[in-house]
């Protein structure tokens, strides 16, 4: 069997990002080593709770969650509770989490483990670059450290989803992927051996649609009665927050965040499910034959009246730079969701045995 990528997944812990936190707990390809938490779908303080709450729901006390900065390098900060909900995992409820965020600083952790392990290591950005942005800064060398690196953010060939040029990952914090960008971009002219990052913008990501009828077959997988687990309990308060009578607390877990998540697509994007952005990021940094790239040179914008935020691909080679992100042109996205079923619903038949 292969080994096991490290992986660290630098996260804002939204809906998308709990479903990307146990995709990586699950997956036998992956080998989870930290999560770091920085602002952005909501703020920092609540990512450090959600995502040791997420972690632990899927049995993986043993991840080190650091925190991160939690502003932008320079502009307010920005969340979307209309999005994720007010505590970030939309309807769901999940208990406090019983293991401490670590001693060490989100941009510390990312250094010293690249600096522990060089070339073995994974980073996944899932929200704003911002502790990304200070760890380059701070060494240069991070490029050639890390074994390789995967976002979820930007718009290559298509609006943005914050604003009509801007995808929000990049929107929260734009001088930060402007630095990360020219970072990469730098390294890779005096070492061209520097593997390109792999950028999933919102051209492949909202192809990833996950729908109620996924939802039965994970219940369906895990063996969670009923199967139909977006079935709701009654309420002696009709306000009350309705939530799955799912059996399995990883199903019922899922089925009410992702509840919230459709709700706001059908209030925004005119249909009853949710793009799952973060998950795929995951799973293509761990198996890239999901995703065909296009290898282009990408900067962003940060001064714009109208276009802040956006990123700017030079698909004419207009720059005369060479490529820094190898950009996600389209996404085996039936394989991605069959994937997602698999893991998610096997690592909830295992949490179910090992709690019997």
């Amino acid at each position: 069997m292969p080994t096991p990528l490290p992986l660290i997944l630098d996260v804002d812990t939204g809906i998308d990002d709990s479903l990307a936190l146990l995709y990586a707990a699950a997956s036998p390809d992956a080998d989870l080593i930290a999560a770091t938490c920085v602002s952005g779908n909501i703020d920092a303080e609540q990512v450090g709770i959600n995502t040791r709450a997420v972690l632990e729901l899927a049995g993986r006390t043993d991840v080190e969650v650091a925190m991160g900065r939690q502003i932008p390098l320079v502009r307010p900060l920005e969340t979307t509770p209309e999005t994720h909900g007010p505590q970030g995992l939309g309807h769901a409820q999940l208990p406090s989490p019983s293991q401490p965020l670590s001693d060490r600083h989100a941009v510390d952790l990312i250094l010293d483990e690249a600096r522990r392990r060089p070339g073995e290591i994974t980073l996944v950005t899932l929200g704003p670059l911002t502790n990304l942005a200070l760890a380059v800064l701070r060494e240069p060398a991070l490029p050639r450290l890390l074994k390789g690196y995967a976002l979820m953010g930007g718009a290559f060939g298509t609006s943005g989803n914050t604003t009509p040029t801007t995808e929000w990952n990049i929107h929260c914090d734009p001088e930060a992927a402007k630095i990360v960008f020219r970072a990469w971009a730098d390294a890779m002219d005096e070492d061209p051996s520097i593997p390109r990052p792999l950028a999933l913008g919102l051209d492949v990501t909202e192809q990833a649609r996950i729908e109620p009828a996924h939802i039965v077959l994970l219940a369906r997988r895990s063996g969670s009665t009923p199967d139909e687990s977006m079935a709701l309990e009654g309420g002696d308060d009709p306000m009350a927050p309705q939530r799955s009578v799912a059996s399995d607390p990883i199903v019922r877990y899922v089925a009410d965040a992702l509840r919230f998540y459709f709700e706001f697509h059908q209030r925004y994007d005119g249909f009853y499910g949710a793009f799952i952005h973060d998950p795929l990021a995951v799973a293509a940094t761990l198996d890239r034959s999901l995703v065909e790239t296009e290898a282009l040179f990408v900067d962003v914008e940060t001064r714009g009246e109208i276009t802040t935020g956006m990123t700017v691909a030079d698909r004419r080679r207009l720059t005369g730079r060479a490529a820094n992100l190898d950009v996600a042109r389209s996404a085996d996205v039936a394989t991605f969701l069959d994937r997602l079923i698999e893991l998610l619903g096997g690592l909830a038949a295992d949490r179910v045995n090992v709690a019997r």
